[in-house]
């Protein structure tokens, strides 16, 4: 089964997946919809968080890349009643950060490798623009 989970730094030496850190575990959504993944990227952007694209692959891959981790996962089914939304908070430095520390906060990122991050691809304009049609969804 394909599901849509959220990259930071898409296709470049310095991935990130997205995790919603519960307690000291974290999980991996994974989204039957591009869609919702999209809106809940959305949700993260207008957090302030960096831009994540949602990546199409593989449900068993992921599970295994959980396993492997020791994180959790939820699929997130489509057209569903199950609204999901980010948390308050947010990590100030992720995972995948250049000298990055852990932090005890909700959000937090799978660290591929360690570059900085790269400018953001869209204006302020662009972004304050999308947060005012997510304010309307709401």
């Amino acid at each position: 089964m394909r599901v849509f989970v959220l990259i930071f730094n898409a296709r470049t030496e310095n991935e990130g997946i997205h995790t919603i850190r519960e307690g000291d575990r974290n999980k991996i959504l994974m989204f039957e919809s591009e869609d919702d993944a999209t809106r809940f990227a959305l949700m993260l952007e207008a957090q302030d968080f960096p831009s994540p694209t949602p990546e199409p692959i593989d449900a068993e891959e992921i599970k295994e890349f959980c396993e492997s981790a020791g994180y959790e996962w939820e699929i997130i089914p489509e057209n569903s009643n199950l609204v999901v939304t980010p948390p308050e908070l947010n990590v100030e430095k992720t995972d995948w950060q250049e000298d990055a520390q852990k932090e005890d906060t909700v959000e937090d990122t799978f660290p591929l490798n360690q570059q900085p991050l790269e400018e953001p691809e869209l204006s302020d304009s662009e972004l304050e623009k999308m947060r005012r049609k997510l304010e309307g969804l709401l």
